[in-house]
């Protein structure tokens, strides 16, 4: 084969193969995206960007999933940056607890399972019963917890510098995102981004964190941002 034929075929190859790579997803982050909207940002410079915007609402619904010894964990939270939240929490088999935080002060009602498994078991005539929970309440301080994003966020940021950017898609509220995902010691962990208007963090999955003792992974899909809302205090 003559030079030219084997500088033709070596092109064609190089090019079938980029071709591949791009339709696979399998293109590295090696540099700054060169499109819109975050034309000319590395990938950590688009997850701290998105983690500035996310931080900076002045209100958030988060749906949270993850497990813990008694089993899978399901909050659906809504709060803001005054400090208002409302959260029901699932825990499987150990029952449902419902939370409100409003003026300062937090009260939870519990159904029969969730007493049940409390430690020491609570009294049966508090089922459904709005209480001021006690220090040694688990659960409630871990619906509690859910209530700052920071808790997420907070898990995020020291591992921006691991991001690489792969594709665009859709997050679960439809909203076009860019997906960026990086790997640590913990494991792999995994971001979308909106790519329409500003860039808030609509989807993270990190390998541990959300739970008391922080070691089980978690999921949280972030939605209706700035969206006011008011957390009304029940009566006991």
């Amino acid at each position: 084969m003559s030079l030219p034929a084997r500088a033709s075929a070596a092109a064609l190859s190089a090019a079938t193969a980029l071709t591949l790579a791009t339709a696979c997803n399998m293109l590295p982050d090696e540099g700054p995206d060169a499109t819109a909207p975050y034309a000319g940002l590395t990938a950590p410079e688009v997850v701290n960007k998105a983690l500035a915007a996310t931080r900076a609402a002045k209100s958030v619904r988060m749906t949270v999933r993850t497990a813990t010894p008694e089993g899978p964990v399901e909050a659906y939270v809504a709060t803001d940056i005054r400090g208002e939240c409302t959260v029901t929490l699932s825990m499987g088999a150990a029952g449902t607890l419902e939370l409100v935080r409003t003026d300062g002060t937090v009260r939870t009602r519990s159904d029969a399972a969730m007493l049940r498994s409390a430690s020491p078991p609570q009294a049966k005539n508090l089922t459904g019963r709005w209480v001021e929970p006690t220090t040694a309440d688990r659960h409630a301080k871990l619906a509690e917890r859910y209530c700052d994003w920071e808790t997420f966020l907070g898990g995020l940021a020291p591992k921006t510098g691991t991001a690489r950017k792969r594709w665009t898609s859709a997050a679960a509220s439809g909203t076009p995102a860019l997906t960026v995902t990086g790997r640590t010691d913990d494991g792999k962990w995994t971001a979308d981004i909106a790519t329409e208007g500003r860039p808030f963090l609509l989807r993270l999955r990190l390998p541990r964190g959300g739970t008391g003792d922080g070691t089980a992974p978690v999921s949280v899909e972030f939605s209706e941002f700035d969206k006011p809302f008011k957390a009304n205090s029940p009566k006991p």
